[in-house]
C-alpha cells in the first residue's frame, strides 16, 4: 500500500521528555523515506490544517489531553480519527461510527490498517465524523439551544 507516515507535534519546548522522544523517533525514522517528522511551533495552524485536510486518517495518541481541538478539527475536514482515552477524546471519537478509541501503539496500527484496507469504511466514517462535529460543537449548534430556552422563557 502507497501511503506515508508523518508524525506532526510540538516541540520539545511544551514537555519536558520531547527532546528524548524526538530523538527516538528520528532514530527509528532513519532512512526511511515514507516517515517524515514535523516539528511544528505553537502557530502553525496553517500548516496542521493542511497535513489534516491531506490525511487519510489522523492519529491522535497523547497521554493527557483536555477537548482534543485536533480531533474536532480533523472530523470537521470528514477524517476518521484513531485517538487515545485522553480527556474529552472518546466524547468525540465514536467507536466504529467516527473512528476508535485505541489503548496501545499495537491497537492503533490494527485500526490504521483496517481502516487503510477499507476505503469506503474510512469515507463512512469521515462523513459520519463531520456530521458528529456539526450537530455537536459548532457555536450553530449552541444558538440553537439558547434561542429554544429563550422561546420556552417568554413563550
Amino acid at each position: 500500500m502507497d501511503c506515508r507516515l508523518v508524525l506532526a507535534g510540538g516541540g520539545a519546548a511544551d514537555n519536558p521528555e520531547g527532546t528524548a522522544v524526538q530523538a527516538e523517533l528520528r532514530h527509528a525514522a532513519d532512512g526511511n523515506a515514507d516517515i517524515h517528522l514535523l516539528v511544528l511551533p505553537p502557530d502553525a495552524a496553517r500548516e496542521i490544517n493542511v497535513l489534516q485536510r491531506a490525511a487519510a486518517i489522523v492519529l491522535h495518541k497523547p497521554l493527557h489531553e483536555d477537548f482534543g481541538l485536533t480531533v474536532a478539527e480533523a472530523m470537521w475536514k470528514g477524517k476518521p480519527v484513531i485517538g487515545s482515552f485522553a480527556g474529552g477524546i472518546p466524547v468525540q471519537v465514536i467507536f466504529e461510527v467516527t473512528g476508535y478509541v485505541v489503548n496501545s501503539v499495537e491497537g492503533a496500527a490494527f485500526r490504521i490498517r483496517q481502516l487503510l484496507d477499507s476505503p469506503d469504511l474510512m469515507t463512512r466514517f469521515g462523513g459520519a465524523a463531520r456530521e458528529y462535529v456539526r450537530r455537536n460543537f459548532l457555536i450553530t449548534r449552541h444558538l440553537g439551544d439558547y434561542l429554544a430556552l429563550l422561546a420556552s422563557l417568554t413563550g
